[in-house]
């Protein structure tokens, strides 16, 4: 009896941000706020190949703090793999044997893509807060510009999650024609209140430092503990209390008992002091205010007229998916999204997972999100592919 052989898993390997100049001739990149920008630097990376009609691309959208290195290794001896390396690579559910992969640093990003710390060409100096406010719509546009430099008319997929999950939904209502699917994960339609609460408080924490200095802080110390504080308050919100409880509950931190002081007592203090001094590291303050209020602006669906003429266009699949144990967009804010899909009869699924890791829990090794991910690209992947001829990226054939 023949027994089917296990596909493999693995890694991309060695990977290298790559980095592009658009809108360097002809038209700047115009932004909702009525301002523009020209050129604008993208920084991304690509994984897998492009096959011979460029249908099998699938592209990325990262969240509030990611990047473009979503999977592999920039070096062999490179510790630290890309933020999602566990679901992009061979056999993984972004499967690179079959899917050409792309990932992207949003406009206003500190990571490669123009943004705040980047360089004025009109100054010479760094743009600051006279960096012109962005929406997602305005990240999508760019990345729209970059699909289009690679020579890609139509997308296979967008995915993404928190964030990204909103870029996802707004790539295939702002361009339906270019998107066959969107995968919109741990996400939401909308911010509630709490959310533009939480913000709003991460916004002040920033500017209230003494060193933020209008935003003018490039040739100096740094808002390092106002942006420590708000990644910190940030980071609370994407675990769940269970979560929190069963990794640290009320601990001491190297000590059996309490300072009767205002150390870190507690093993979660230890942990979120961590999280905020790693993220000053890698992270631009003023990146941190323009993203968040980015996404404070997304409401794709404002009112029942708007909401029927920005979906009367799109004709791809959505696949929306959502964790019990969420908090900061809990599964209620996915429901509310299928519930306008399926009221406007679009081509959409709904999954919900179970897990005790919160928010972050589309960034772990889940087992069943990943088998559904798969397998909704895999089916995917066929009917849009079907009938093309085997290329290097992989037949239609993926069983």
């Amino acid at each position: 009896m023949e027994t089917e052989t296990p596909p493999r898993t693995g890694s991309v390997g060695v990977v290298q941000t790559q980095h592009v100049e658009l809108f360097r001739d002809g038209p700047p990149l115009s932004l909702d706020c009525g301002a523009t920008l020209a050129p604008v630097r993208v920084a991304f990376e690509t994984y897998g190949r492009l096959n011979a009609d460029a249908s099998n691309a699938v592209l990325i959208c990262h969240a509030l703090s990611g990047n473009a290195h979503a999977a592999g290794r920039h070096a062999e001896d490179d510790p630290k793999t890309g933020w999602w390396d566990n679901t992009i690579g061979p056999g993984k559910p972004f499967d690179t044997d079959h899917y050409f992969v792309i990932c992207c640093n949003n406009l206003g990003g500190c990571d490669g893509t123009t943004g705040p710390s980047s360089i004025d060409p009109k100054t010479g100096r760094p743009f600051g807060l006279t960096f012109p406010m962005i929406t997602l719509g305005d990240m999508v546009r760019l990345q729209k510009a970059l699909v289009d430099h690679l020579g890609i008319r139509r997308l296979m997929a967008v995915a993404g999650g928190s964030m990204g999950g909103m870029m996802a939904l707004q790539w295939i209502l702002d361009y339906p024609d270019a998107t066959a699917a969107s995968i919109v994960i741990a996400s939401t339609p909308r911010l509630t209140a709490q959310n533009i609460a939480f913000n709003a408080v991460a916004r002040q924490a920033i500017m209230a430092d003494p060193h933020f200095n209008n935003g003018n802080y490039y040739d100096g110390p740094r808002p390092e503990n106002g942006l420590a504080v708000a990644r910190m308050m940030a980071h609370i919100t994407y675990l769940s209390e269970q979560g929190l409880h069963e990794k640290f509950g009320r601990r001491l931190q190297n000590r059996e008992t309490f300072s009767f002081g205002f150390e870190n007592d507690f093993a979660v203090e230890s942990y979120l002091s961590h999280q905020g001094s790693a993220f000053v590291k890698k992270f631009d303050a003023n990146t941190y205010l323009y993203i968040t209020k980015a996404m404070d602006y997304f409401d794709p669906f404002p009112d029942p007229e708007t909401t029927a003429q920005r979906l009367k266009r799109v004709t791809g699949k959505i696949m929306v998916m959502s964790f019990d144990s969420d908090w900061r967009f809990d599964t209620s804010r996915s429901k509310e999204l299928v519930k306008i899909l399926n009221w406007h009869r679009q081509q959409v699924s709904f999954e919900n997972f179970s897990s005790t890791h919160g928010h972050d829990a589309f960034l772990l090794d889940a087992p069943l999100f990943h088998q559904s991910l798969a397998s909704f690209l895999k089916r995917h992947y066929i009917e849009t592919t079907r009938g093309n001829s085997p290329t290097a990226a992989g037949s239609a054939d993926v069983a």
